[in-house]
């Protein structure tokens, strides 16, 4: 059967509707992270910013009390990239970075290594009931090592020292959390293990998919991939097999979706917004198809290529057209937007008024909250 056809315009905006970007979500931080999909947080300040765009009433406080409260966890999850989940979720994408591969340690060896994987045990009970610093961490791998000299090759411990154990550290065997408890500016660098739960991965590969596709359907199996961070034949599979999804034809590419996931009208109207530095929405997708929301001509202006930054962008009518930095001096809290193109008077004004209360947000403790208009 042929799938039916779906613009541009009408992905836009079921990927807004989805991100809470038409409509605000009104529901808690872990409702909000479990309906929008993980967000990344290798930039700290981003993470409030990404819920803060999506909720219909995010406190300041909210996301730091949630993240006390253990309802979210922090931890090196998709495409080895530091990530923030609802605890509820964690062990699915704990699972799939796994199967990835994103999970392994090694740099400089391969095959298995039972003594490593004892090292591991270990360290879990180590950090069972307390959160531990890097160094403490070190300073225990350093210690098993002594006791077990072959566990690790004399190259592979000499790529890790460079960098402190910093990928053994980086798996979802441990999660992030400060060691006093108290979640603050910085993300903290202290380990605890992770939820014990390890569910079959190919019951948490399917789960994953369908929160893509929640999130940012409709899509298609290299979308998904690339989010995931794996390789698409499988996740091909995995949607093949998912009999209760629809199919859209977007030329000669195939999108599924959820039978019951909003698809609005494409002429829906979309108010302006800011996203964080390396949002979801523009990473969703695989690289050679993100037009839905950032436009071809845009890409230059949101990647910067040499230290492989996403910036913070801001949409206009679903789509970004332009970038935006946020600066307190003297105490006035300054949000600089950077247009990429020219905009309607009535566009500046609402985009100035979203980008005044982004910085309120941001920065409560400021005298003052400005915004400036590069032209």
């Amino acid at each position: 059967m042929t799938a039916a056809g779906i613009t541009t315009r009408e992905l836009n905006r079921a990927l807004l509707a989805r991100q809470g970007l038409l409509e605000p979500i009104d529901d808690s931080v872990p409702g909000i992270l479990a309906r929008v999909g993980a967000v990344q947080a290798q930039s700290w300040p981003a993470v409030p910013v990404a819920l803060w765009t999506r909720s219909a009433r995010l406190g300041p406080d909210d996301f730091l009390d949630a993240a006390r409260d253990g309802e979210l966890l922090l931890a090196t999850l998709l495409r080895g990239t530091l990530h923030m989940v609802p605890a509820s979720q964690y062990p699915d994408y704990a699972a799939v970075t796994r199967l990835t591969g994103a999970a392994d340690w090694r740099r400089r060896t391969k095959g298995p290594a039972p003594l490593v994987d004892r090292l591991f045990e270990e360290l879990r009970e180590h950090t069972a009931e307390q959160a531990r610093v890097p160094e403490d961490v070190c300073a225990f791998i350093e210690a098993f090592l002594e006791r077990h000299p072959d566990a690790v090759t004399d190259e592979e411990i000499a790529f890790q020292r460079q960098y402190k154990w910093r990928p053994f550290r980086s798996t979802p065997a441990f999660v992030r959390t400060p060691p006093d408890g108290v979640w603050g500016a910085k993300a903290p660098e202290a380990l605890r293990a992770a939820p014990p739960a390890e569910p079959d991965e190919a019951a948490a590969l399917e789960r994953v998919v369908r929160a893509h596709l929640r999130a940012f359907g409709p899509a298609a199996p290299d979308d998904v991939a690339t989010w995931i961070g794996h390789r698409t034949p499988p996740v091909r599979d995995v949607l093949a097999a998912m009999d209760d999804l629809v199919t859209f034809g977007q030329g000669k590419r195939v999108l599924y979706d959820l039978p019951d996931a909003p698809r609005p009208d494409g002429d829906t109207p979309a108010p302006p917004k800011l996203l964080p530095a390396f949002d979801s929405t523009l990473l969703a997708y695989h690289t050679n198809h993100r037009e839905r929301i950032l436009p071809d001509a845009h890409k230059g202006v949101v990647y910067a290529r040499s230290n492989l930054q996403i910036k913070p962008s801001f949409l206009v009518d679903g789509l970004v057209a332009g970038t935006w930095a946020i600066e307190v001096k003297r105490r006035v809290a300054t949000v600089t937007l950077r247009p990429s193109e020219k905009l309607a008077a009535k566009d500046r004004t609402s985009l100035e008024d979203e980008a005044e209360r982004l910085a309120r947000f941001a920065q409560p403790e400021a005298k003052d909250h400005a915004v400036v208009m590069e032209t």
